[in-house]
């Protein structure tokens, strides 16, 4: 099993568009049959088989061996990956990506996070096991001090860039995402 699978194609998204195919899907995260699915979910086998054979043609859901039971063949099903991501150009872009000096706008952040998905997307299909690095956290910033915040983190990937910019050794991408945090049940606007 994969850890993402990178959606691309129209009929990858249309199968998921039935709640029972998700609840279906969840089910798959481990080897199942389409009778443990229908047991689980309280429907009959024939319908999880409808859902499971829609799935498994459109990619999401592999059949991982089968088993005899009383002369019939069962198959044993499992998902194809744990997570599952639509392409933005499934759903299609109004206007094209922004420009460079717009790096403050939220638009620009959303072109960003569009890029590092398929990066990362591609780079799953290609050797899931490579180094990699993902930090998150939150800082808080008075209002005053915002534009001083900015400033810094842009001198601090700045001479990142400068000291590892050069022609030699393995290549790594660097995105770094800033916004503002609004934590559940904070009432803004």
């Amino acid at each position: 099993m994969r850890d993402i699978l990178y959606l691309e194609q129209i009929e990858q998204a249309e199968a998921l568009l039935k709640p029972q195919r998700i609840e279906v899907l969840r089910q798959l995260a481990e080897p199942r049959t389409c009778t443990e699915v229908a047991a689980v979910l309280d429907q009959t086998p024939q319908r999880v088989y409808y859902h499971v054979k829609r799935l498994v043609e459109a990619g999401l859901v592999d059949q991982v061996s089968e088993r005899r039971v009383r002369g019939i063949t069962e198959g044993i099903y499992q998902a194809s990956a744990r997570s599952y991501w639509l392409a933005p150009s499934l759903v299609g872009r109004i206007g094209g990506l922004r420009r460079r000096q717009d790096e403050l706008s939220l638009g620009y952040l959303l072109d960003l996070m569009e890029e590092v998905q398929a990066d990362i997307a591609a780079l799953d299909r290609a050797a899931p096991e490579l180094p990699s690095i993902a930090v998150s956290g939150e800082v808080r910033v008075p209002p005053e001090r915002r534009q001083q915040f900015l400033a810094d983190l842009r001198t601090a990937l700045q001479d990142l860039f400068t000291r590892y910019g050069g022609a030699e050794g393995d290549a790594f991408k660097l995105a770094v995402a800033c916004y503002p945090h609004y934590p559940q049940g904070d009432d803004r606007e």
